[in-house]
């Protein structure tokens, strides 16, 4: 099963609906096991119809033409893990790399903090203070656990501009990078449903709560569009405030390997670090996974295991970073869109390793048009939440 099959492309998305170890639940939606005939690579479902895309329908852009950023001094306060998490993190480093690259800030201008694991409010304040005490602006901070902090510390310091990444906030000088996962998360089911030789897929969240849930309501709803009778498995590794469900391998790859003794040979995953484990568990068993966030076919910590990654779902917070610091250098925030979903490239799928069928890749442009035309709505939370 480790072989090309196809161009190159897909689009991802996740969650669940079960839990291990007590704070959790498993279920499988959809029905039969496949065997349907197909037009698709090695798929098993009976597939709709895909729609057909309209190459007039594509993204639009912040403009960024002439800006100019080299005066900014730009601080950046990761989540666990930080840069080099091969996940939501590197997303928002890749950003900041490439504001660099185009906008020209000096790298000696930016200053980059990590949160530490169940660290307190306290400690979150404290980092942020220090980013504009020492006359970082912009500051961006990266995740919704900085929410409650931003509502704290920008209300402090007016006169410069936060951006807080899945998150809203009180302030009046806090951008929310709002993101549409469940739309790239929709692209990640169809691809699922056409890559799948079972019709059978799965779904691994690291922590149930209402940003995840976007994931699996996305995936859900894709996979059940291309295949109505396919199976899906739902875990969540946690739920409520207990968050290490993003930090664990191990139980990562104990869900997966649980979802595919099941029957499921497509594995999508939203997760965090956590992830790893989820991949590390389809190599082994010789399955397809989907990825999350970043390209993580080409992330070197997942190792050997990328093989088995036929695309991820990008949520393209390095698009949103990068076009926050553009408008904070043109002094325009207005540019910015309220949601970064896919009519403003917001959130995608990744083309990486050439694993996608053919009929795969051109069915997700015609779903992808239609998200974007509003032809399909695609749902934020999963049925019966």
């Amino acid at each position: 099963m480790r072989r090309p099959r196809g161009a190159a492309v897909a689009a991802i998305a996740l969650t669940g609906a079960l839990a291990l170890a007590g704070c959790a639940r498993d279920s499988s939606s959809g029905g039969g096991d496949g065997g349907g005939d197909s037009a698709a690579g090695g798929s098993g479902c009976e597939l709709a119809e895909a729609p057909v895309a309209d190459e007039e329908v594509a993204p639009s852009e912040v403009p960024t033409e002439d800006v100019d950023a080299s005066e900014l001094r730009v601080g950046l306060a990761y989540d666990i893990g930080g840069r080099g998490d091969a996940s939501f993190n590197d997303a928002a480093a890749a950003g900041l790399d490439r504001a660099v690259d185009e906008l020209g800030i000096s790298p000696d201008n930016i200053r980059e903090l990590t949160a530490g694991a169940n660290e307190s409010e306290d400690a979150k304040q404290t980092r942020l203070r220090q980013l504009a005490d020492d006359g970082f602006n912009p500051i961006i901070g990266v995740g919704f656990a900085y929410a409650e902090s931003f509502n704290v510390v920008a209300a402090e310091f007016p006169d410069v501009d936060f951006a807080l990444v899945d998150a809203p906030a009180d302030p009046e000088n806090v951008t929310a990078l709002l993101f549409a996962e469940h739309e790239g998360s929709f692209l990640a089911g169809v691809a699922a449903a056409y890559e799948s030789e079972n019709c059978h897929i799965g779904f691994v969240g690291g922590v149930e709560n209402p940003l995840i849930q976007k994931f699996e309501a996305g995936y859900l709803a894709g996979a059940q569009a291309a295949a109505p009778d396919i199976t899906i498995e739902n875990t969540y590794l946690t739920s409520g405030s207990d968050i290490t469900g993003f930090q664990d391998a191990a139980r990562g790859n104990e869900a997966a390997l649980g979802q595919i003794e099941a029957g499921a040979d497509v594995v999508y995953h939203a997760s965090g670090a956590s992830g790893q484990g989820v991949f590390e568990a389809a190599f082994a068993q010789d399955v397809k996974a989907i990825g999350v966030d970043s390209d993580q076919y080409n992330q070197e910590i997942v190792g050997e295991a990328h093989e088995v990654i036929v695309t991820s779902m990008l949520k393209r917070v390095d698009v949103a970073v990068f076009d926050f610091l553009a408008a904070v250098a043109q002094d325009d925030l207005s540019v910015m869109p309220e949601n970064f979903n896919l009519s403003v490239d917001g959130v995608g799928y990744s083309t990486s390793g050439d694993l996608l069928a053919a009929d795969t890749i051109e069915a997700l442009e015609g779903y992808r048009s239609e998200i974007i035309s509003g032809a399909i709505e695609v749902p934020d939370t999963p049925s019966g939440n």
